[in-house]
């Protein structure tokens, strides 16, 4: 009968077969091939143990380290440990648990084996709890110096976000479930990804081949007229019959390149502006080397943003230009401005726009939390040749979005094995650029350590002391709410100290997607408040007006409201049909160069 049959024994796993074992044998030669391929080299000797580290007595605890508070920490962190192994041995009488919205919906976790495979999601939980406990123990510590804390917090996340089991092959379940499927090959190609990163400095985003400057990013039809030592300036040809008498003069970050406004032509600032009507020059910097070690700001000013406001007046014979500032260059614009009211010769600039600029820096967020004289003195001996090699930039900005930019694609490119998929932004952010190392250092201490910038006559630019208070040209500021390099309340700072009109635009998204976001996308929204006497970014945000979609109308409508004349889009009008004949077609040449 059915009822008295015997119980069926657990199935013995499967003895693995010769070829089996050969292909694991092969998979393991392989890598071990790759790495001595890359350099990498095998301990010889086995039983080889590591020196001795001596009888050095333990460290104290530091000041701050309250022996109640750490024992409470560790006391509150294994009564939470043991709710969460109760609920996974016994949760038919575990007490009720309510997973946070921000853990639910944790990308990282976002596949269903984490939250209905038991043990996968014991690791997830028991992930969330260490981390949650460990923000707390900073967060809680009494006697830190703001500053030191705000560093410690900064650690901490860091060190969580590295910590993550997605980012460990057993404790992934996706990575398991891929090791299986293509028995080991994915570990493979995932250390060919791995060594590949590491022969060309840099953690791939982007899929390399995908995008191609001049082919199908950067391509709004134009040409260089002028090509200086610092810059080369480019005019873009005009769509339509008429222009804005007034042209407009765009100074991107030379932090990186300036295709950031011109990537594909759906998302391209410079082609949308050009269909608006205006005539639109961009500059575009060279890349430092060690001929630009001596260059400072004063360069940036004088020989960069003047020179080439002068040459676009001259050119056009108009009396002032547009300008737009973007991040460091948006610091240094508002320098130009000040000077220029300083020389009386504020009215070559009709308007300045700033894209998440900023120039008080005394919030300015994680970046400034390491800026200190051995920071400074590591980044004078990275610049040793006058030049900062643009990666350690670009891993610098990397870690302020560590599990984006870092982490997630440590998980996709090396443990999963997979290519990275191609993204023109992300392109762009790899395209990096190196920086002028007498100028990096100074931009440092200057800005972000001193804060000098808005200190009247603390700084000086050929001689003449700064006063941002002095600057009245019409400004309109945008910044993005989520912005990590500069956040939104360190550019709002602006206001405290430009006495020009001004209008303050606060974008949804961040440093790139808040000002690279096209009318036609549709995406995010931005906020508007225009009560007089706003103090405050809080202020500003109570009061604010939410309006859905892109800023970019908006700032045309501003714009126009200036100085709404147009001329015929003809002559000087048309790229090298004027006194500056064409050098090449648009982007140039500086933007190929590394």
């Amino acid at each position: 009968m059915a009822d008295d049959a015997a119980p069926t024994p657990p199935e013995q796993p499967a003895i693995p077969s010769l070829a089996d074992l050969q292909h694991w044998t092969a998979v393991f030669g392989r890598a071990q091939q790759m790495l001595l391929e890359h350099g990498f080299a095998f301990p010889a000797d086995k039983d080889a143990k590591p020196a001795p580290a001596g009888d050095a007595a333990p460290a104290a605890l530091p000041a701050w380290a309250d022996p109640f508070a750490l024992a409470q920490a560790s006391a509150d962190y294994w009564a939470d440990t043991l709710k969460l192994w109760q609920r996974f041995v016994d949760p038919a009488h575990a007490e009720p648990y309510v997973e946070p919205e921000a853990q639910a919906r944790d990308r990282r976790f976002k596949a269903p084996q984490w939250h209905e495979q038991p043990v996968f999601d014991f690791i997830r939980q028991s992930y969330f709890l260490a981390s949650e406990h460990l923000m707390k123990g900073v967060d809680a510590l009494e006697g830190v110096e703001p500053r030191q804390k705000e560093r410690l917090r900064f650690l901490a996340r860091g060190f969580v976000d590295a910590m993550s089991p997605t980012n460990f092959p057993v404790t992934n379940p996706l990575v398991l479930e891929r090791i299986v499927e293509t028995r080991g090959e994915n570990l493979l190609k995932g250390l060919q990804n791995l060594l590949s990163d590491m022969a060309r400095g840099q953690l791939t985003h982007s899929d390399a081949t995908a995008f191609e400057v001049g082919r199908n990013i950067a391509t709004t039809p134009g040409k260089v007229i002028k090509r200086t030592e610092l810059y080369e300036l480019i005019h873009y040809a005009p769509t339509t019959e008429k222009v804005l008498a007034t042209p407009l003069l765009i100074f991107p970050p030379w932090i990186n390149r300036f295709y950031i406004l011109d990537l594909t032509a759906e998302k391209s600032f410079i082609r949308w502006a050009v269909e608006q009507g205006l005539s639109v020059f961009v500059v575009s910097w060279r890349s430092a080397d060690a001929s630009m070690k001596d260059v400072r700001w004063d360069d940036y000013v004088l020989r960069g943003q003047i020179d080439a406001v002068d040459t676009v007046r001259a050119l056009l014979d108009v009396p002032a230009v547009h300008t737009v500032g973007y991040c460091v260059a948006g610091t240094t614009l508002a320098a130009t401005l000040a000077l220029l009211a300083a020389r009386g010769e504020a009215d070559k600039v009709a308007s300045a726009t700033f894209f998440t600029a900023q120039v008080d820096f005394s919030q300015a967020g994680e970046l400034s939390l390491f800026v200190d004289d051995d920071q400074l003195e590591l980044i004078r001996t990275l610049s040793a040749e006058g030049f900062l090699d643009g990666r350690v930039m670009a891993a610098t900005f990397n870690l302020l979005r560590g599990r984006e930019l870092i982490w997630n694609y440590v998980t996709a490119n090396y443990l999963l094995g997979e290519d990275a998929p191609p993204f023109d932004l992300l392109h762009w952010n790899a395209d990096v650029t190196n920086l002028p190392a007498t100028w990096h250092l100074s931009y440092l201490t200057d800005l972000y350590r001193d804060n000098r910038l808005v200190q009247p006559g603390s700084i000086a630019i050929d001689g003449t002391p700064l006063d941002l208070t002095t600057v009245r040209t019409p400004s309109y500021i945008q910044a993005g709410r989520e912005d990590h390099i500069a956040p939104a309340e360190s550019v709002w700072r602006i206001t405290h100290h430009f006495e020009g009109p001004l209008r303050f635009v606060l974008a949804g998204s961040g440093h790139i997607a808040g000002v690279v976001n096209p009318p036609s996308a549709g995406k995010y929204q931005y906020w508007l408040n225009d009560s007089p006497g706003v103090a405050t970014l809080a202020d500003f945000l109570a009061g604010a007006r939410e309006v859905k979609g892109s800023w970019w109308p908006d700032w045309i409508e501003w714009l126009r409201g200036i100085d709404a004349a147009e001329v015929a889009a003809s002559g000087a009008r048309v790229p090298g049909e004027g006194a500056l004949p064409a050098l090449g077609l648009a982007p140039g040449e500086y933007v190929l160069k590394r």
